[in-house]
């Protein structure tokens, strides 16, 4: 007896252990990535560091504040993203535009690389600088201090910078701005978050004081809510002085205003949100259904499966979803589901969501409701699962073994987030073993199960948004709650797993053989002539581990088409391939495709046919039977091609509504007009002239002769499987030696003489300019880089006086190039939004910087800043796999001398500001085409 007790006890005291073990494994936090330095100074204020060498010698900064539109006052609305614009125009070191010229100085391009954002909850501000020159580095930690706590807010820059950020609301009007204005107060019910937008309030960006302004600026710029987060190639400890050097002076506030979160209330019924709008481009569906509870923070390991759960949830829900997109009548263009944030951070949601057809939203909304409720019957089977994980193992794979070659700017978003929303950080090595380890012991069962959290009736909005015109009879809140009934009480079947074969290629091809290998020590490349007279170039790279990119190129494409040939077949080449390849259709590829990452994109363009694909070393050889399956079984099948059509004609329904694409569509028929072969965009009457047959016949023949194609490869790849699988799958493709070229076109626009085209568009007052000046001419490589200059220069410039002097744009660019294809050719182009009482105005003043230029030539000061953004540029794209494979494609399709990279930086360092001054001379005269945008108020005035 005693010795049953004593056995009694201990057994029980195992399993109490291993129960208590276990809770503690579950209450064991997510470890922090040990390659991120955090720390909090003395302030408050926290930073985090990372060392990180991709790319060379360039450091990311941001500060990140936690403080958005959502603190603002009602007298504030608008005043968050005001500041944001105030800090780049004047502060203590650098005052109005001094910021913004010395970024440029140092080859930080503002808008691309400079910018900035505001949202609800936060405020960020983005500025990567170079790391190898000591002065520079001190530079950029000096504007991050300014940001921080040294705007100067000066009345004249205050009163100055309204009409820029007017610009920028004036940008944000349109059909979504006013249909978001009719359902976010439902979606955000009786929340701040539906009266905060981060735009804020026109009458406040015109009119608030001073003192209104600066106080937002005072209340909530303070260390306690700041972090400075600086990745890149640079020491930790250099980065970390410099830290403490520019931010441990700011002031910790002794009584700071409290930073308050807002939550959303929840509300027991099924709200129903109906907009439309003229001007609408899409039809859209949205259902939230918003959790009870308050969100919670990703914290603990058990937190971390429960995340890794929703993750496996919504990957086999929109496997499903895509299944029915691809469909022979697909319920919608495309729709997806997925559990995760609202616009609060304090409520989380399930959501699904759909495009589709102008009548058809009550369709889509059926599709998605019902696939939810067939997982809340069934739930999802294992061979989903496995397929799923599949999935998600190998994007983790990828990402793991590219762990050493990620680039700075993917990685330091992730520390952003972490300070401003607490999400976890455990690293790439670590998510990665934690998947394999875990993964296998996720229960299906609990996966199933969160479809009885996500979906309930209390919390939930439904959405409908799209086109308003009389051939689209509107739903009414009472179809919508008629469809979630009727859904509910519907019998619906489960959902069949079909398997598929497990080979790609049925019966393997006869090996062809390479001919002889030619080598470019130079640039360290090869070519490998194969016997059926194809070229494979492959450059073998260290840039990333697993990553080989792909392209091909022939010359003939659409331009060997007769006029009518081309008019019936344009739009039909996009849908050739959504009939799949094999005797596969889309579906049962995606499925065989797996835990594979594998992309492979055939397309016939105007003056060519190739493909563009990527892949990791482990799938090379499945990219390999693609591209030879691409060439020779392409399927054909009415009904999925019909499905393409079905979905295109849905999303161009409306598309000519937007006055932008209208503006675009209207100059393309002005500059095109008496040209057989202008299409422009394409309509649903248009899809409905194309003869699918004539397309897949001619596809046919674009792929019938491999002998006039170049494959190129580049990225880490095995010499010795390349050269086996291009005799395998290459060599063995067809081939006649057409030696095809394209057939250059008989039209060429009128460009000798003035032009102006005005276009009347749309309800708001808002305008586009559009300058533009092309036409033939002997192209040389160094008069292309001078122009591309040219654009550089003017851009500052245009900048400069349209922006910060008129105060009347908040963009505004331009760009010249030259090109060999499909004639010599020139083009060069000014364009910017702005209101349409303005148009005239600052069309003369981006007119009067042209002449200034054409007169005087750029400044060396502006030539110096141009020339030290392309050097950067260049010594960060030679280290980039997509930079080389476009070169060697260039060399071939443009007979472009591949020894010229080398000489890139001499030439940038040749350039002068006469040469500038000659393009500027020689192509911007008189002979342009002035499009103008305005709107249809404006036409009626007239």
């Amino acid at each position: 007896m005693k010795n049953y007790f004593t056995s009694t006890l201990w057994v029980l005291f195992l399993v109490v252990s291993n129960y208590a073990f276990a809770q503690t494994k579950k209450a064991e936090k997510i470890p922090t990535d040990p390659n991120v330095k955090i720390g909090k100074l003395d302030n408050g204020l926290t930073y985090y560091i990372r060392n990180n060498g991709k790319p060379e010698d360039k450091l990311e900064l941001r500060l990140a504040i936690k403080a958005g539109s959502i603190l603002e006052t009602d007298e504030q609305q608008g005043l968050a993203h005001f500041i944001e614009h105030m800090n780049f125009n004047g502060t203590k070191n650098f005052e109005k535009n001094e910021l913004v010229d010395y970024l440029q100085s140092i080859g930080v391009k503002f808008g691309a690389d400079l910018n900035a954002y505001t949202s609800f909850d936060e405020t960020v501000y983005i500025l990567p600088i170079p790391s190898d020159d000591p002065e520079k580095l001190e530079g950029g930690f000096t504007v991050l201090e300014d940001w921080a706590h040294n705007a100067l807010l000066t009345e004249e820059a205050i009163d100055g910078e309204r009409g820029v950020v007017m610009e920028e609301y004036r940008l944000g009007l349109g059909p979504d701005k006013r249909m978001m204005q009719e359902y976010l107060p439902k979606v955000m019910y009786n929340s701040r978050y539906a009266e905060r937008l981060p735009i804020g309030k026109k009458e406040v960006i015109e009119n608030a004081d001073y003192e209104t302004i600066r106080s937002y600026y005072k209340d909530w710029y303070r260390p306690g809510l700041m972090a400075v987060i600086a990745v890149g190639d640079l020491d930790v400890e250099t980065i970390e002085q410099k830290i403490k050097s520019h931010f441990s002076n700011l002031e910790a506030r002794e009584n700071p205003v409290e930073r308050k979160e807002y939550g959303v209330p929840n509300h027991e019924e099924t709200f129903v949100a109906i907009a439309s709008d003229p001007e609408a481009n899409f039809s859209r569906v949205q259902i939230y259904y918003k959790d009870m509870d308050e969100a919670k923070d990703v914290v603990t390991i058990d937190d971390y499966k429960e995340q890794l759960e929703q993750n496996m949830f919504s990957t086999m829900i929109n496997n499903r979803l895509e299944e029915l997109a691809n469909s022979p009548t697909p319920p919608f263009t495309y729709g997806y589901s997925y559990y995760g944030g609202t616009f609060s951070p304090l409520k989380d949601a399930y959501q699904s969501f759909a495009m589709t057809g102008e009548n058809d939203q009550l369709t889509a909304l059926k599709a998605l409701v019902t696939e939810n409720e067939r997982v809340k019957r069934y739930g999802f089977n294992q061979n989903e699962f496995e397929r799923a994980k599949q999935e998600y193992l190998a994007r983790l794979e990828k990402q793991y073994k590219d762990r050493d070659k990620q680039e700075s700017n993917r990685l330091v978003n992730q520390y952003v987030y972490n300070f401003l929303e607490n999400s976890p950080i455990p690293g790439t090595e670590w998510t990665y073993e934690f998947a394999k380890e875990n993964l296998d012991d996720i229960s299906l069962d609990n996966i199933n199960a969160l479809i009885n959290d996500f979906i309930h009736d209390e919390n939930r909005v439904i959405v409908l948004t799209g086109p308003a015109k009389e051939s689209i009879k509107k739903v009414t809140e009472e179809e919508v709650l008629a469809v979630l009934k009727e859904v509910e009480n519907s019998e619906i079947a489960e959902y069949s797993y079909e398997e598929v074969r497990e080979n790609l290629i049925t019966e393997m091809p006869a090996a062809g053989s390479i001919k002889e290998i030619k080598t470019n020590e130079e640039l360290g490349f090869n070519t490998l002539i194969l016997s059926n007279g194809a070229k494979v170039v492959y450059k073998k790279t260290d840039f990333k581990n697993d990553e080989i990119l792909f392209s091909a190129y022939s010359k003939g494409g659409t331009s060997l088409y007769s006029d009518e040939e081309f008019q019936s077949t344009v739009f039909a080449n996009g849908g050739l391939t959504e009939a799949g390849v094999g005797g596969l259709d889309k579906n049962e590829l995606n499925k065989m495709m797996s835990g594979k990452i594998v992309n492979v994109r055939p397309g016939i363009a105007t003056y060519s046919e190739g493909f563009n694909g990527s892949t990791t070393p482990k799938d090379f050889e499945t990219m390999m039977q693609m591209i030879h399956l691409y060439f020779t079984d392409l399927n054909k099948d009415e009904e999925a091609y019909n499905s393409f059509a079905t979905k295109q004609k849905n999303f161009l329904g409306n598309l000519m509504s937007n006055p932008n694409f209208y503006f675009q569509n209207e100059l393309g028929k002005f500059r095109n007009e008496g040209n057989p072969r202008y299409v422009g965009f394409p309509t649903p009457e248009k899809f409905d002239e194309m003869d699918y047959d004539l397309a897949y016949e001619k596809y046919q023949e674009r792929f019938s002769d491999a002998s006039d194609f170049t494959f190129y490869f580049v990225g880490n790849i095995d010499e010795e499987k390349l050269k086996d699988f291009s005799a395998k799958y290459i060599a063995s493709l067809p081939s006649v030696n057409s030696e095809e070229d394209y057939k250059e076109p008989a039209f060429r626009e009128k460009t000798d003489s003035y032009r102006e085209k005005t276009v009347y568009k749309g309800t708001d007052p808002k305008s586009r300019v559009s300058i533009i000046w092309n036409g033939e001419t002997e192209y040389d490589e160094e008069d292309d880089l001078a122009l591309t200059a040219l654009g550089e220069v003017l851009t500052i410039k245009l900048v400069e006086e349209l922006r910060e002097e008129e105060g009347g744009v908040y963009g505004v660019g331009a760009r010249g190039n030259m090109s060999k294809i499909p004639y010599e050719s020139y083009n060069f182009s000014i364009g910017f939004p702005c209101g349409p009482e303005n148009v005239e105005k600052l069309t003369e003043a981006a007119l009067a910087e042209v002449e200034k230029i054409r007169e005087n030539g750029p400044t060396e000061e502006d030539l110096a800043k141009v020339k030290e953004t392309f050097k950067l540029q260049r010594k960060e794209k030679l280290k980039e796999n997509k930079f080389w494979i476009d070169q060697l494609e260039k060399a071939d399709s443009e007979n472009y001398d591949l020894s010229e990279i080398k000489d890139y930086n001499d030439m940038v360092e040749e350039l002068e500001a006469d040469d500038l001054q000659k393009m500027a001379e020689k192509y911007l005269n008189d002979n342009y085409l002035l499009g103008v945008l305005m709107p249809e108020t404006e036409e009626s005035a007239n």
